[in-house]
């Protein structure tokens, strides 16, 4: 029995399929692990799966993708079930979406199209609707073409008699629109980028450690947040639950305050323009002092999901960062399973199991990456002096004689930095 939702409407009923051929990237092939999730997406999305096809050949069928042969199989699967939607779980080019759409006489979409459609009814910052639309519009423009198949010729080359001028003109029309589109969101969103980068100045200058919640969609990241801060973020069992970034501070222990930032949750196979569009809210793990990778250890898949993870946390340049792993719900495992590491915590967020324990390896981490220095600069190089207010946590200045002395708590970046230029000027630095 197909449930409504709280609107009392049926879900749209749907089919999916997937292709894993061998010239694919081993990443890209569909696997039945990755329908499963593309299922869970769909009904994130507000639908439901009626039924599945998972093709395996050696090369995607140029036209149709998954082959003539499974193409007729989803057709009879959603006419004998009434679906008016296909959703493929491999990224489709745009002649594909249209051939499918004809073959199939249904809505045809991919992963990445589902994946926004999903993050445009999540986003509600100003920045995230503004990193949506922009991801909708860079999707969308290549597959214009299909939007105007009413005006071009189904036989041959060339349009019919009286369409060719008035198609084309609209065509482009269309596609100047999105462009200028395009240019006024990238702007729109680099001043928010400014923004941040004040805010991240202020938070440096007043030696505010940054700690950033990282891992796969729907591992408990924002269960974690509230447990740690009291935030009373919505946290609900379903994929990409929350997409605004939010940040609070919070008490590591009775000596060292931080701040803490829930991020979006990472996936396989995650549509290229939205990595693209939240790189700006992304970049900020580049700039935290600790990411805590919240691992879903009770997921089957829970070390390939680790590794997605992983890869996109160095492909936004924070592979160097500190990192704790939390493996969350560790309260639903067995005894037996056991988890062990440096840098690795059993918890469970919604039981508050071990969360102790890992507020003690937060604060061990973060305090091994300040320094108490006492930087002397020359007098010629008293300029300096503003910057390291700028960068720094300074906590007394003092003018002598021979130089200036300066105490000032620092992170290792900086600690690096001034080391450096302290060589290169002629100065001298004593770390604590």
């Amino acid at each position: 029995m197909i449930e409504k939702d709280n609107i009392g409407n049926e879900p749209e009923r749907a089919v999916i399929a997937g292709l894993a051929a061998d010239s694919m990237d081993i990443r890209e092939r569909s696997t039945e692990e990755s329908l499963d999730e593309l299922e869970a997406l769909l009904e994130t999305a507000g639908g439901v799966c009626i039924g599945r096809v998972l093709q395996n050949r050696k090369t995607p069928e140029p036209r149709t993708f998954i082959g003539d042969g499974k193409v007729k199989e989803l057709k009879a699967l959603a006419e004998d079930n009434e679906c008016t939607l296909a959703v493929f779980d491999n990224e489709l080019s745009p002649s594909q979406m249209r051939a499918l759409a004809e073959d199939l006489d249904l809505r045809v979409i991919d992963r990445s199209s589902l994946i926004l459609d999903i993050f445009a009814g999540r986003a509600r910052t100003r920045e995230g609707r503004l990193q949506v639309e922009l991801a909708q519009y860079k999707y969308l423009l290549p597959r214009l073409t299909g939007m105007w198949k009413h005006l071009t010729s189904q036989t041959g080359t060339s349009a019919p008699i009286g369409t060719r001028g008035p198609g084309e003109t609209q065509l482009e029309s269309d596609r100047r629109h999105i462009r200028r589109k395009i240019a006024k969101l990238e702007e729109e969103l680099d001043e928010v980028i400014r923004t941040r980068d004040t805010q991240r100045r202020l938070r440096e200058k007043n030696s505010v450690p940054v700690v950033a919640l990282v891992g796969y969609t729907n591992a408990g990241k924002s269960t974690l947040l509230n447990t740690l801060t009291g935030a009373g973020i919505q946290a609900e069992n379903r994929l990409f639950d929350t997409l605004d970034t939010t940040t609070r501070r919070f008490d590591v222990s009775d000596t060292m305050e931080a701040l803490i930032s829930d991020t979006v949750g990472f996936i396989r196979k995650l549509p290229h323009h939205l990595v693209e569009a939240f790189k700006a809210t992304l970049e900020e793990l580049k700039y935290a002092d600790l990411l805590v990778h919240v691992i879903d250890a009770s997921h089957p898949e829970w070390q390939e999901q680790a590794r997605i993870v992983n890869e996109l946390i160095e492909e936004l340049g924070a592979s160097q960062t500190p990192r704790i792993e939390a493996y969350n719900k560790c309260d639903i495992l067995s005894d037996d399973v056991r988890f062990s590491g440096e840098m690795a915590v059993e918890i469970s967020a919604k039981t508050g199991q071990g969360i102790g324990k890992l507020l003690a390896v937060v604060e061990e981490a973060l305090a091994a990456q300040k320094k108490s220095v006492t930087i002397r600069l020359p007098y010629d190089k008293a300029g300096m002096v503003d910057a390291l207010h700028r960068e720094c946590s300074v906590t007394d200045t003092r003018y002598l004689d021979e130089y200036i002395e300066v105490d000032a708590v620092v992170g290792a970046a900086q600690y690096g930095k001034y080391r450096t230029l302290m060589a290169q000027n002629d100065g001298g630095l004593r770390a604590e």
